[in-house]
């Protein structure tokens, strides 16, 4: 029994003629006659009552009738589901974010959601690359946007490069070293200095560059994984804040010597080999743009 079969069995009685409904279903006659047949034969029990030269059903034929009405229906609401799946009418999706992605886009994407898709229910959440990871794992998440460095390369996790954005030191632009045109790692020491926990690979190059005094354990004196509320402290005191430069565009970026030249790297993380969310695309390519545009 197809789909098919069924639609052909509505039309007809709908028509009560096999010319008008071979011709609503742009078919032959005798193909609309063997696919009832076909029908017929399935179910072991005659549909159509054939005494007269009239279409009319058997009682069998009736409940057969209003069945196939059902799930036809129920068909066609599948596919309309699908169709709202893809563009983001209805459904679910859980995205987790590392801090520093967190900062560049948990408004833009509430808002984008908000306004484009309000149907759809989007839930962030924020954490450290291991609890995320673990979630996504158990399928609590449906990817998760962190540091590249981060993440223990694994047979299971399929890690694309989403964006590479600048790193640097920053401060308020009255601050002391606001205006100097060589900074150095001990004139940096001079004052806290904050940032969200960063990557070994980060503490090997701020070490390499600046030596030993400047790796993050005795560089950092605040540490906490939300960047924005770091911000905010660099904004009203003479704290100096290590993120990435498109955190906070009101900040002066500070002239180092040497220069710093490091970018931060964020991936976009599913679970290889599973049946993602198809609405996950559009999460995707919301945050490429996001990442690629100016502060």
């Amino acid at each position: 029994m197809t789909l098919t079969q069924l639609k052909h069995l509505v039309v007809l009685v709908k028509t009560g003629s096999y010319v008008k409904a071979s011709a609503a279903l742009h078919i032959t006659q005798p193909a609309l006659s063997r696919s009832i047949q076909a029908l017929e034969e399935y179910l072991g029990e005659s549909i159509f009552d054939r005494s007269g030269k009239k279409i009319e059903l058997t009682s069998f034929g009736a409940e057969i009738h209003i069945k196939a009405i059902q799930l036809i229906e129920d068909a066609e609401n599948i596919k309309q589901s699908a169709t709202d799946l893809l563009e983001g009418k209805r459904g679910r999706i859980h995205i987790g974010l590392g801090s520093g992605p967190g900062v560049m886009l948990m408004r833009p994407l509430l808002k984008y959601m908000a306004i484009n898709h309000p149907k759809m229910h989007l839930e962030l959440i924020r954490g450290n690359t291991e609890m995320l990871t673990n979630s996504l794992r158990v399928r609590n998440l449906d990817a998760m946007i962190v540091d590249a460095r981060s993440i223990e390369p694994a047979e299971d996790l399929s890690i694309e490069i989403l964006a590479e954005t600048k790193g640097a030191f920053m401060c308020r632009p009255n601050h002391p070293l606001a205006k100097s045109k060589a900074v150095t790692i001990n004139d940096l020491r001079q004052y806290p200095i904050a940032s969200s926990p960063l990557s070994a690979e980060i503490d090997r190059i701020l070490s390499e560059k600046y030596g030993s005094h400047a790796s993050l354990k005795n560089l950092i004196n605040l540490k906490c994984n939300e960047i924005s509320s770091l911000i905010d402290i660099c904004r009203e005191t003479d704290t100096i804040a290590l993120a990435i430069r498109k955190a906070a565009p009101d900040l002066v970026e500070l002239d180092m010597l040497p220069p710093l030249n490091t970018n931060a790297k964020f991936a976009f993380v599913t679970i290889r080999n599973r049946s993602q969310s198809p609405f996950l695309q559009k999460i995707y390519d919301f945050c490429k743009t996001q990442f690629n545009e100016k502060p």
